[in-house]
């Protein structure tokens, strides 16, 4: 029988069907794919002319690669860094030049490789130039919120299949961001405690949505899953703000991380998705007790039509507790 979840922070509910028992054979026919060898590259090595100048680079000292990890500026920006807000209003209506930043993080300079296939000191290259960036455009006056997001897969909205991230800061806080804070402060309002905490104690008491876990962090999927093989990373120490990331619980999240993407790529044969860290918005510069930043992972298998987009009900055909056992069984 179909059953109805809401999810706790947002308030939203979410059908789960839970008629028949899943098989991961169910999604294969999402898989990426193999990559294309010998077509043009703008992040392979060789080819750094051809996309903007690094902003931040890593590089291993006497190696024979040239580079570890790059960031350059998009060269195709969501939003430009130069120029002023400009806020104005039109009758009703509101709006403000497109004041931002767009940056790639290109993880490797491997063109075969993804996250998944890096060692967990690779990652960890990866997660400390996410927090560098983040640092660095937190001290723009101009930018509210920073959103670090990945697309993997032309069907979640990779334009390239050489692996990379990105990160766009934005003048506002995204209604998403919003609707989370308030949830989330509403609850600890209510019982004086972090909704995210509490979701993490019993997720851990439970274990039937658990897929792994190590020293700092748990990986699960969500009760209220809006997605098949939807999973949620999260510190197991409350923590507001992403960019407080510690070098130990760096190396504990890459580690994490590299691990269920690993899981995902092969009980679905490399599926397309996309990953989202959550985190409180810049202004905020004190530690929220109410909230805590975590990353999301939404497999990119099902689409939404009209009945979503009519009510904002999303219907997940696999129940977390199902695609939570065949992740956590992967060997």
């Amino acid at each position: 029988m179909q059953q109805l979840r809401r999810d706790p922070i947002l308030g939203r509910w979410i059908i789960v069907q839970d008629e028949k028992q899943i098989s991961p054979n169910d999604y294969i026919e999402q898989s990426v794919g193999a990559k294309q060898i010998g077509k043009f590259c703008p992040f392979c090595v060789g080819n750094e002319a051809k996309s903007p100048p690094d902003i931040f680079v890593d590089k291993t000292p006497g190696a024979e690669q040239s580079w570890n990890l790059r960031v350059i500026a998009n060269k195709f920006p969501a939003l430009r860094i130069e120029g002023d807000l400009d806020r104005q209003g039109i009758g009703i209506y509101d709006q403000m030049n497109g004041i931002g930043a767009h940056e790639v993080i290109i993880e490797t300079p491997d063109h075969q490789k993804d996250i998944a296939d890096l060692s967990t000191e690779e990652a960890a290259k990866i997660i400390f130039a996410y927090k560098q960036r983040f640092l660095d455009l937190k001290q723009d006056s101009r930018f509210q919120y920073i959103l670090i997001f990945k697309n993997h897969g032309q069907s979640a909205g990779a334009s390239l299949e050489h692996s990379h991230s990105q990160l766009i800061a934005l003048p506002i806080v995204p209604k998403k961001i919003k609707e989370a804070l308030r949830g989330a402060e509403k609850y600890y309002g209510f019982k004086e405690r972090c909704v995210y905490c509490d979701i993490i104690d019993q997720e851990l008491e439970a274990q039937e949505r658990m897929i792994c876990e190590n020293e700092n962090f748990l990986a699960f999927s969500p009760f209220a899953a809006c997605t098949p093989f939807e999973i949620w990373i999260l510190p197991k120490k409350h923590c507001s703000h992403f960019y407080l990331i510690s070098e130990d619980l760096l190396y504990d999240f890459s580690a994490i991380l590299k691990d269920v993407l690993w899981r995902l790529k092969k009980i679905l044969t490399d599926p397309p998705f996309n990953f989202i860290i959550n985190t409180a918005p810049i202004q905020h510069e004190q530690e929220l007790g109410f909230y805590h930043w975590h990353m999301q992972i939404l497999p990119k298998l099902t689409r939404a039509a009209g009945f979503e987009w009519g009510t904002g009900f999303y219907i997940n055909p696999s129940p977390p507790e199902q695609t939570a056992k065949l992740l956590r069984e992967v060997v």
